[in-house]
């Protein structure tokens, strides 16, 4: 598949894709939409960045377009990635305004979300927490899914929703197609999939857990001391919007109000924040507000904003597979990328786990 036009998909979608501008499928596109319009369940891994929500979203969209008694579900780890999902729901159903929309995540009035779901949506992207307690009240039901999309499976799993997804389970019918999509496939994904899916087809592009290669890494070695100092610099030597992660949410909070006082244009995202205040940083950072934003992992997984320049690990991920994602927020949709990363005398063991992870995918990174 050459070119979106080949798929012969419904003229309302063809349209919306043409409004977008989508002519030539990504890698993960061309390889998971022709599977998944064939109604096979699926398990598509590819790098962060490559285009996974439109390659659920199309083939999702074609078929409830086709049985218009069906309805759609996707799940998701994080309020920004669901948010971020329905933008591009909103853009492909643009000439299909019956094939309406929610998100039910937490951090929300839970009264407009059931005002929502009384309207009968035909698609619902839902945190899993967020859901059951809809699905425990009453204020949706399952029933008529047909396709049910989990998104960054992997994340959920490293986020402890495999019960609230056990859960869930039992209010889908068995009767449906299953797509999973996620940056790497652990051990766990397989037994999480052996529940959900029926014989899928699995698609890989690139390998797994490898950076993408447009990204220019480098390290620093550094000093506790000096990480403020080192952040500075590094900052000033820099153009265009950076993303900066730290380890915890007091970190976040400390590091963005130490760049703050040297007047810097920053904001911040972690989980102590309110959906409100979340949505306004990641807004913010978007439209060119603050050119920093400081975050814990929550913006490793989630934040798809195509401009941002730099990424810096002020701390290092606790977990290998971590890095992979937090730089993946760089280099997007095939822009270039740098990512640097702080290393401290503590941080040495940490980093040897990178290493290695890198090393099999041949990944090159510069030490300064």
């Amino acid at each position: 598949m050459n070119h979106f036009s080949e798929l012969k998909l419904p003229e309302t979608l063809t349209k919306a894709l043409q409004a977008m501008k989508f002519e030539k499928p990504t890698p993960i596109q061309e390889k998971a939409i022709p599977v998944a319009l064939t109604h096979r369940d699926l398990i598509g891994c590819a790098q962060t960045g490559t285009g996974k929500t439109a390659a659920f979203s199309i083939p999702m969209i074609s078929r409830l377009l086709k049985n218009p008694h069906k309805t759609g579900l996707i799940l998701v780890p994080t309020r920004e990635l669901g948010s971020q999902i329905l933008e591009v729901l909103t853009k492909l159903t643009l000439f299909n305004p019956e094939l309406r929309s929610i998100l039910l995540i937490g951090g929300m009035s839970m009264k407009a979300q059931i005002k929502a779901a009384q309207a009968k949506p035909r698609i619902i992207v839902a945190t899993p927490g967020r859901l059951v307690d809809h699905l425990k009240r009453g204020n949706v039901t399952l029933s008529s899914v047909e396709v049910l999309v989990l998104d960054e499976a992997d994340r959920m799993l490293d986020m402890g929703f495999a019960p609230q997804l056990n859960e869930i389970l039992r209010f889908l019918p068995k009767a449906r197609q299953t797509l999973f999509f996620s940056a790497t496939l652990p051990s766990n994904i397989e037994k999480l999939s052996a529940r959900y899916l029926r014989d899928p087809v699995r698609v890989t592009v690139g390998a797994v857990s490898e950076p993408v290669k447009k990204i220019q890494q480098s390290v620093i070695q550094t000093l506790v001391a000096k990480k403020n100092d080192t952040l500075l610099d590094e900052l000033n030597l820099r153009k265009g919007s950076i993303l900066v992660f730290a380890r915890t949410q007091s970190r976040t909070d400390r590091v963005a109000r130490y760049l703050t006082e040297y007047g810097l244009k920053v904001t911040r995202i972690h989980g102590g924040r309110s959906q409100g205040q979340r949505n306004a940083a990641v807004a913010g950072f978007k439209d060119g507000k603050f050119r920093i934003m400081v975050a814990t992992d929550i913006a490793a997984r989630g934040i798809d904003i195509p401009h941002i320049a730099h990424v810096i690990n002020y701390d290092l991920p606790q977990v290998p597979e971590d890095y992979i994602h937090r730089i993946g927020r760089t280099a997007r949709a095939g822009a270039e990328g740098e990512a640097v990363s702080f290393i401290t005398p503590e941080d040495r063991q940490q980093w040897r786990e990178i290493s290695k992870l890198l090393e099999r995918s041949g990944a090159k990174v510069a030490v300064q």
